[in-house]
């Protein structure tokens, strides 16, 4: 997928490229990390190929050609088509109805765990977050509901806090599926209570995994007790879980959760100062972060997911288009066919511009193919 040129002062893939061999010495990385660097370094750069756009009637050329994009999902420049197309692609799955914004946080006892085996804490997460999402739809509001959850792993100054996003439906398909059944407009479920069956949901699926040898090679769990020990600082813990009302009507819902789902840990509009010795970005609010640059690398890695796992789930309503047609008819909404668009329809939407028409003579553009140079290193930059 082409690419426009770079728009910000500074760009992640320069610091990729200027000090990843840095990272690489003083840290071993996985094939997921390595992989994710490289097509960071190369996104939108001649090694990918790309295209320069040509009218067919006066045969203008544009200055610069524009080159494809890595689609890598962890990528900071590739995300906002991306994140567009899924939105567009939700249109058909969310109601039209109050949603409720939940926030599930993995104890801090806990995140060494994570860092080590990832895809078995990050699931245990989801399914105790979904589940305990459904149950409470089921015990307290007698109906069932919907929700689309989605992981993030960083705080705004990149540190490792693996938490759960969830939007929910305020209210559900009551049993018998006889009618729409609304929640309280500003209460969904007791924070505190869904605290409770998280922590006990999220410890028994440790223990399953613990038994089926998924946690085997943990350095803390090599004492015989080590297990035991942790399970007993968690179980001692309240569990933090965060609910707020979102907003009242699905389109709004979508907008709000596009920016979600598609979200890196950092993008290159909050770097404000990058140097051979330092990297200085916006955190929270006026904050402010400034570390040597190997140790930005060294945080933005801890943030590539496995390969193949899945950060985006959808429970409940969300997940069966029969119940999610049943509650749309209960609630007299007519279901919803999502757009089909091309990337260059969508990105003329986006930037208020036709990138078919020719600026000189108002003619039809087309894409010449520029073939891929990927002996090209370091690779040369779309201005």
């Amino acid at each position: 997928m082409p690419g426009p040129a770079r728009a910000g002062r500074f760009d992640i893939a320069d610091i990729v490229r200027d000090h990843r061999a840095a990272l690489e010495s003083a840290y071993t990385l996985s094939a997921e990390q390595k992989r994710a660097l490289t097509d960071i370094a190369n996104c939108r750069t001649a090694v990918l190929g790309g295209h320069v756009d040509v009218c067919t009637t006066c045969g203008y050329e544009r200055e610069r050609p524009s080159y494809n994009s890595c689609r890598n999902r962890h990528c900071p420049k590739c995300q906002a088509l991306a994140q567009e197309k899924w939105i567009e692609g939700q249109r058909a799955r969310m109601l039209d109805v109050q949603h409720f914004h939940v926030v599930f946080t993995l104890p801090a006892e806990l995140r060494p765990l994570a860092a080590f085996a990832p895809r078995v804490v990050y699931d245990a997460l989801f399914h105790a977050a979904a589940d305990t999402l459904l149950e409470f739809g089921e015990s307290r509001l007698e109906a069932k509901i919907g929700a689309t959850l989605v992981l993030h792993t960083w705080t705004r100054d990149l540190r490792f806090h693996p938490h759960v996003h969830a939007i929910v439906t305020g209210g559900g398909l009551a049993r018998g599926e006889s009618r729409w059944k609304a929640a309280h407009p500003k209460f969904l479920f007791p924070v505190k209570a869904m605290g409770l069956v998280l922590r006990g949901k999220m410890m028994g699926a440790l223990c399953d995994a613990q038994r089926a040898g998924k946690l085997a090679g943990f350095d803390d769990f090599r004492d015989p007790e080590g297990f035991e020990r942790l399970l007993a600082r968690i179980a001692s813990k309240n569990w933090n879980v965060y609910a707020k009302p979102s907003f009242d009507n699905g389109r709004h819902v979508l907008e709000y959760l596009g920016r979600y789902t598609h979200r890196v840990g950092i993008a290159n509009s909050r770097l404000l100062d990058v140097t051979a010795t330092s990297v200085t970005f916006r955190t929270k609010g006026a904050g402010v972060a400034t570390l040597a640059p190997v140790d930005f690398l060294r945080r933005f890695v801890r943030h590539l997911l496995p390969r193949g796992f899945h950060k985006i789930r959808h429970v409940g309503l969300h997940g069966s288009v029969k119940l999610r047609e049943v509650a749309r008819g209960k609630l007299g909404q007519a279901s919803i066919l999502p757009r089909r668009f091309s990337w260059r329809e969508r990105l003329g939407e986006l930037w208020d511009l036709d990138l078919c028409k020719c600026p000189q003579c108002g003619g039809l553009l087309v894409a010449v193919a520029l073939p891929a140079r990927r002996e090209r290193a370091p690779p040369e930059l779309a201005a």
